[in-house]
């Protein structure tokens, strides 16, 4: 028998019902999947460009695959088929990059990808099917093919837009020498904006609701923390919203970010601090700590269930119900190593931190390919291209994502759910989430051998209501009076509902 280290049954329960600071509704409902253009799929009816690598090659720092939108629209089918709702699109303007963060028009989509006739198509087809799309946000800086910055380029002091940047003098030496301006991480092809020059801010603003009247979602807005302004970002949301009253915007923040979040900035955050929880505990010891090293994502530590119950229970803790209702929930990005490949190969690593991310309270989004048991180190590896050969998948994990979340599709609780931690002992955790009279229970085994656990529930269930599986088998289920006897094997998880 495992022993708990910690219950909490007699704890009140977090309540995830709040309606305040004007969350979109339709996000608590959302299940997002993250896209990188440039490798998730390419279509024929898009003209390509020569000198392109090989899609079955692994990425190249500078290469591109030619991936673009109506590869996308050729594979919501697919997405359709996984359960997923809403789709994230790293950025997509035109730009001399693979990834587009060094933007080049923001008022045009790159050509590679389909340019802006592309797009249209893709948000009209994804609309049609109840889809939403939110596109990246890059404001903080811009690439030296910027009109701007090429202007001042082209004619240094005499420029009219040297105060658009952070000039400190000629020549701004943008390809060799130390640049002359200041630039995102000391990067000279990506030239900070001056954010407080008041024609800057209104080119930002008349760049989101361009796109937003165009029809996008939402935005996902790129190191805003960078751009150090309240009102700014309050301007930004004010402009958004006044376009769209259901926008949903989401911060690149890899810390607390409690300033975002008080509902005049942003919806959410991308929440790297349950990612880095999830690493930790169903991982665990396991993890390749070499392939964390990313700025904000290291160390993880290794955390027991208990550990792991309480950062859980102080994540929900640091924000309002209306914002965790609709937190970007996440595992990995394109910023990050693959999930599986931080497991070193674990399969179960990822299905147990997937079935996490779509019971707990939030919106979740899968990177693309992780569903697949998609491999890959440290950028630029994480983005590889998609492989669309079936034979060449972890099918066991993609069933598995698809049916939690169909799972969390069908149960109102598992997304408007109250919350609360139930068991956590060394390698197991369980919580309740409760909506309306409906009730679930998910219980965790990460130990790698059978464990038996006694989870005691009487202030939390009616006695006359009996257990039943929705996802998951257990080895051994009893229900005796007030406490649930559960065996689950090794590395497995269960979903139980009372009915």
């Amino acid at each position: 028998m495992n022993t708990p280290l910690v219950t909490s049954t007699d704890s009140q329960p977090i309540v995830l019902d709040g309606t305040a600071h004007g969350a979109p509704e339709w996000v608590r409902h959302a299940v997002f999947y993250e896209i990188f253009p440039d490798r998730f799929a390419k279509s024929d009816r898009v003209a390509k460009p020569t000198n392109l690598e090989r899609w079955e090659d692994k990425p190249t720092l500078y290469g591109f695959k030619g991936g673009d939108l109506i590869g996308i629209v050729e594979k919501l089918d697919y997405l359709q088929e996984l359960g997923v709702n809403a789709i994230y699109l790293t950025p997509i303007f035109q730009s001399t990059a693979n990834h587009r963060y060094h933007t080049h028009d923001y008022f045009q989509v790159d050509p590679i990808l389909g340019g802006t006739p592309a797009f249209r198509t893709l948000l009209d087809e994804a609309h049609a099917r109840g889809m939403r799309i939110i596109i990246d946000g890059v404001f903080n800086h811009t690439s030296r093919g910027f009109y701007q910055f090429s202007h001042a380029l082209e004619n240094g002091a005499a420029s009219p837009y040297l105060d658009w940047f952070y000039i400190h003098g000629f020549p701004l030496h943008a390809y060799e020498g130390r640049a002359q301006y200041d630039c995102w991480w000391g990067i000279p092809a990506l030239p900070k904006l001056n954010t407080k020059n008041p024609a800057v801010r209104e080119f930002i603003y008349q760049v989101a609701q361009h796109w937003t009247r165009f029809g996008v979602d939402g935005w996902r807005l790129d190191v805003p923390a960078e751009i150090d302004d309240d009102a700014f970002w309050q301007e930004f949301r004010r402009r958004v919203r006044a376009v769209n009253p259901q926008a949903y915007l989401v911060g690149e923040i890899w810390h607390e970010a409690q300033r975002w979040l008080q509902g005049d900035q942003f919806d959410a955050v991308m929440n790297y601090l349950f990612a880095r929880a999830c690493i930790g505990f169903f991982i665990g010891d396991a993890l390749d700590v070499q392939l964390t090293q990313h700025v904000g994502y290291a160390p993880i530590p290794t955390l027991d269930g208990t550990q792991f119950a309480r950062e859980l229970n102080r994540l929900l803790s640091l924000y309002s119900d209306a914002v965790n209702k609709v937190q970007f929930n996440l595992l990995g990005s394109h910023d990050t190593a693959r999930l599986i490949s931080l497991a070193r190969g674990d399969a179960s690593a990822v299905k147990l931190a997937m079935l996490c991310l779509l019971t707990y309270p939030g919106t979740p989004c899968i990177y693309y390919g992780d569903e697949m048991g998609m491999a890959g180190s440290k950028d630029p590896d994480c983005r590889r291209a998609v492989i669309w050969d079936r034979s060449t998948w972890n099918l066991e994990i993609f069933d598995w994502t698809r049916r939690a979340i169909a799972l969390r599709h069908a149960h109102r609780a598992l997304r408007d759910g109250t919350f609360r931690i139930v068991f956590a002992a060394d390698k197991a955790i369980a919580y309740l989430r409760e909506h309306e009279g409906e009730q679930m229970l998910v219980v965790f085994n990460v130990a790698f051998q059978s464990n038996t656990f006694a989870i005691p529930l009487s202030s939390v269930v009616q006695s006359s209501k009996q257990l039943r599986p929705v996802f998951g088998k257990p080895l051994q289920l009893e229900q005796a009076q007030s406490i649930v006897h559960i065996q689950l094997a090794a590395r497995d998880a269960v979903v139980l509902q009372w009915v």
